[in-house]
């Protein structure tokens, strides 16, 4: 953890918030700070963790240019790894994750919004993959999540013209999940209220989803193994005894 990050936990959630003025940029202490707050959330057994800004009108603006200005390939390539890596945590992470974009979302900053399980967005946020303009393209993770949300049409228009979606586009896309006033709030309660569920089932829901993507029959084959894991799990077993003895489950 670091002075770039903050770090709350009530119960089974947990807010990793980023306080990187001016813009929250993906700089190399920023990317550390967020591995420490993955770190304590997998350690602390966090059900949901939000991920918001403590920086009015910016959610995470992008990639460290400072860093790129430096022209070295090795340097960046280094850069981009490290970025990469920490990114696809969020989608492997023993809990679900919800990005809380109450500003703009651009870069590395979308990708890392779109690693999460769920995003909940501002009226006045802006969302995009400016790449382009610096004739570059999205590196981490960019080029695959975004199509996989809104389809290869927009994905295209948008990653090549490098505009922004505002967040009511974005709800029309399938980019963002919500839209609402206070995107950092509704996170939060949303996290709570998903915090009292079954986790494991959710986070199998979403694997099997993104599954159905890719080939029909091994789709079907992540299917099977998953249902017939939660059926025996303790969660599994809580919600059929429950079911039976006609009461709320109690997930663990």
């Amino acid at each position: 953890m670091n002075n770039v990050i903050s770090y709350q936990r009530d119960g089974r959630v947990a807010v990793l918030g980023f306080n990187a003025p001016p813009a929250n940029a993906l700089t190399t202490e920023l990317v550390a700070g967020i591995d420490g707050a993955l770190d304590r959330a997998t350690d602390e057994s966090v059900a949901v963790l939000v991920l918001s800004s403590d920086i009015p009108n910016f959610f995470v603006a992008g990639a460290d240019i400072k860093l790129m200005q430096s022209g070295d390939p090795a340097v960046f390539a280094g850069y981009i790894r490290s970025l990469r890596s920490t990114v696809e945590r969020l989608p492997s992470a023993p809990f679900l994750s919800i990005a809380a974009v109450n500003g703009h979302a651009l870069g590395g900053g979308l990708e890392l919004a779109m690693a999460c399980s769920l995003r909940v967005a501002g009226p006045k946020a802006f969302l995009g993959v400016p790449e382009v303009k610096l004739g570059l393209l999205p590196g981490a993770g960019g080029t695959q999540r975004l199509p996989r949300l809104i389809g290869r049409t927009a994905a295209l228009e948008m990653t090549m013209t490098g505009r922004s979606a505002s967040g009511h586009e974005a709800l029309e896309l399938g980019l963002v999940d919500r839209v609402v006033d206070d995107a950092a709030g509704e996170a939060e309660e949303w996290a709570h209220e998903l915090a009292q569920g079954p986790i494991d089932t959710y986070r199998s829901i979403i694997r099997c989803i993104d599954a159905s993507h890719n080939d029909f029959d091994a789709g079907m084959q992540i299917e099977l193994d998953a249902v017939t894991t939660l059926f025996a799990s303790p969660d599994g077993q809580e919600g059929l005894t429950a079911f039976l003895e006609k009461r709320r489950p109690r997930f663990g």
